[in-house]
């Protein structure tokens, strides 16, 4: 473990110190927006899929898989059921303008449910779908409503090699957070967590800033094994990396599981979480990676 610390130290030190700039999220947030509109009019299927990449990735019902192998094209809507409605309150873009994500509050029939967390990838045509969605029962009661504009994470102006460099980079570091969660996850994350991160604890609302995460923190168990990442990707610049994979745990002598999602960027001081929620399993399935993922 001390080796894989040094490693990590090795990759900060080597990070070019630069301040961040403001971010042009619009492409994405308006992405979001139309997404969460088209929900309303084909239903929460069709508009997943019309919005979806081929490559796409859900975390549903305990398992991570491809959205086409989850929904269904065929499923007609009922205007009746009652409605999913979500928008964004905090949104942020790569610096090569090919990476992006969103965040904010879910409505299910009018009632605040959650918070959903989309990333996004720029495709060749110039039009954004989504490339993983998911959320979380972290309440949205106190979340800004959809009238408002959301909130950015600034650009990095930093860049890895290539984006195969920056996953590499990347994964180190996941290994690094592992190593010390299996001890202590709410020392090892708060060793990674960017000040202005955001961190999702349901059903706690979510946290930004060191108080906040200390107290969410607590809410998670005391050690935490995850798995390597199960995929993820990165931008052209290398400077936005996502990932996700397994969690799994034991409270009060009761096995517990879920998922892991994980944004981070690279800044001067190397790379750190900004984004980091754990969507629960129903149940405890035996972890795997899941088929034809990325």
């Amino acid at each position: 473990m001390h080796r894989l610390f040094v490693i990590a130290a090795i990759l900060f030190a080597f990070a070019r110190p630069a301040d961040a700039q403001p971010a042009d999220a619009a492409p994405v947030v308006a992405a979001e927006r139309a997404f969460a509109a088209d929900a309303l009019v084909l239903g929460v299927d069709a508009s997943f899929l019309k919005w979806s990449s081929d490559d796409a990735v859900m975390i549903v019902g305990g398992a991570s898989g491809l959205v086409r192998d989850i929904l269904d094209p065929a499923a007609v809507f009922d205007p009746a059921a009652p409605s999913l409605v979500w928008w964004p309150t905090w949104a942020g873009m790569a610096k090569s303008g090919d990476l992006g994500f969103t965040t904010g509050a879910v409505e299910v029939g009018g009632a605040r449910t959650g918070h959903y967390f989309t990333i996004w990838a720029r495709q060749p045509d110039g039009g954004w779908k989504w490339v993983y969605d998911g959320g979380v029962a972290a309440t949205s009661a106190g979340a800004p409503g959809p009238d408002v504009e959301p909130a950015l994470l600034p650009t990095s102006v930093l860049e890895a090699r290539s984006p195969n460099a920056a996953m590499s980079e990347v994964r180190t570091v996941e290994a690094v957070l592992a190593a010390g969660a299996e001890r202590n996850q709410k020392q090892a994350h708060l060793s990674l967590l960017a000040p202005d991160a955001r961190l999702y604890v349901a059903p706690l609302p979510l946290a930004v800033g060191a108080g906040a995460f200390e107290a969410a923190l607590d809410a998670w168990p005391a050690a935490l094994e995850l798995s390597p990442p199960f995929g993820g990707g990165s931008s052209a610049a290398g400077d936005l990396v996502w990932t996700y994979g397994r969690a799994l745990w034991s409270r009060d002598d009761a096995p517990g599981a879920g998922h892991y999602v994980h944004l981070w960027q690279k800044r001067s001081t190397g790379w750190v979480l900004v984004f980091a929620q754990i969507i629960d399993d129903p149940a405890a399935p035996t972890a795997s990676p899941p088929p034809g993922g990325p």
